[in-house]
């Protein structure tokens, strides 16, 4: 389908449409110099769609002529089937991968809001990619104490195109996932992630901003024999099973079957080699923590970690980390992204332990914009959308 915006106050407005594109239009558009810029996440690549089971797909482009490849942003689509309906509900996680700093935000918005009416949905949720508030890690750690949140904490920095995109959302009828109304459960993706900046840093930089208790344990790991290696697809029955001792320990589930991992493996290696790596830490023979990475343009993300109950003074988890931020930086990467921290500060909280963990490496916690929704328009389209929200509170 062709969507053509309403005449605008430019030109370039009324030559954006939007359009259906192929997957190699638009991965040639994220490897391109103005679509690389534009920082799109691994849950915005085309692989992804073939990772979720359940949902349908679309690859959408904006641009003067999307199908020839001149394109300004891209959108990975999942529907999902409200049951006995032949209605949807989109999501773009992470997305769409936009200009979100262009003032005419409608140029390039309402016609994917439009697209999606015409596709049968009757809400869409979206993940804006600008940051909204940051917090250094050395701020943070002297600010820890009882009932303390990241919230009580005045930010190191406020983005300013994060605050201006939230208001244009706002004016626009969308609403912020668990606040203003917007009902459900929050975020399906982490509003709160820990970044390390590479950018401009030498290995001795980064080396000088672990804390003293990480620089000990890595050399702890190094004096012990860890060996950290990089596998394969045939060691992740291995990781799986020290990721679900892993939940066991920390207390939680992340609902993901063995299948689910190699289907991600296969399909994002398919898309570009080397795209997901499994990192495996062994001592005298025994694999002791096993931790994946992902890789897309200039932003790599450390995904999901997972280690054995015993053993753990020789520190494989640490030596697998710095492994991993060597190599980060040795492909060119701006951020090193370890993607979820709680917003608790408070040192008697459980959760509290992995935001400690990854404070240990000198970086940022980043609050993001979040996931916005908004049913789309019509009085059948806002009791669906509510049909909808009880129908996941279920599952």
């Amino acid at each position: 389908m062709l969507v053509r915006p309403g005449r605008g106050q430019d030109d370039r407005r009324r030559e954006t449409l939007l359009e259906p594109v192929t997957a190699e239009t638009y991965r040639a558009f994220l490897a391109s110099r103005a679509g690389g810029a534009l920082g799109a996440g691994f849950l915005q690549c085309p692989s992804w769609a073939q990772v979720k089971e359940g949902w349908r797909a679309q690859l959408l482009g904006w641009g003067a002529d999307p199908a020839a490849g001149k394109l300004t942003g891209v959108a990975l689509v999942l529907l999902r089937q409200l049951p006995g309906t032949r209605r949807f509900f989109a999501y773009l996680p992470e997305g769409p991968v936009a200009d979100w700093a262009d003032p005419d935000i409608d140029g390039w918005l309402d016609p994917l809001l439009s697209h999606l009416r015409a596709a049968g949905a009757f809400a869409v949720r979206i993940g804006p990619s600008p940051a909204y508030r940051r917090w250094d890690a050395a701020r943070l750690k002297s600010l820890t104490g009882p009932g303390r949140r990241l919230a009580d904490v005045l930010a190191c920095e406020v983005d300013p195109l994060g605050t201006t995109v939230a208001e244009r959302l706002r004016t626009r009828g969308w609403k912020r996932c668990g606040e203003d109304g917007g009902g459900g459960d929050g975020d399906a993706q982490p509003r709160h992630v820990f970044q390390v900046p590479l950018a401009g840093r030498t290995t001795d930089d980064l080396w000088s901003g672990l804390n003293q208790e990480w620089r000990r344990n890595v050399r702890r790991a190094q004096k012990a024999g860890v060996e950290v290696v990089v596998g394969s697809a045939a060691d992740l029955p291995e990781f799986y099973r020290l990721l679900r001792i892993t939940e066991e320990r920390d207390g939680f589930r992340l609902g993901r079957s063995l299948a689910y991992y190699e289907r991600q493996y296969a399909v994002l290696n398919a898309e570009e080699p080397g795209r997901m790596k499994l990192y495996l830490a062994r001592h005298d023979g025994e694999t002791l923590a096993a931790h994946t990475m992902i890789t897309v343009g200039r932003r790599v993300w450390y995904q999901t970690g997972a280690s054995a109950d015993h053993r753990r003074d020789v520190r494989p988890s640490n030596a697998l980390q710095w492994r991993m931020l060597l190599d980060a930086h040795a492909l060119g990467a701006d951020v090193y992204d370890m993607r979820g921290v709680p917003s608790t500060l408070d040192p008697d909280d459980r959760p509290f332990g992995l935001l400690r963990w990854k404070l240990g490496t000198g970086g940022q916690v980043v609050e993001t914009l979040g996931e916005w929704e908004r049913p789309l328009g019509g009085t059948a389209n806002h009791t669906l959308y509510r049909a909808f929200q009880a129908y996941m509170a279920r599952r």
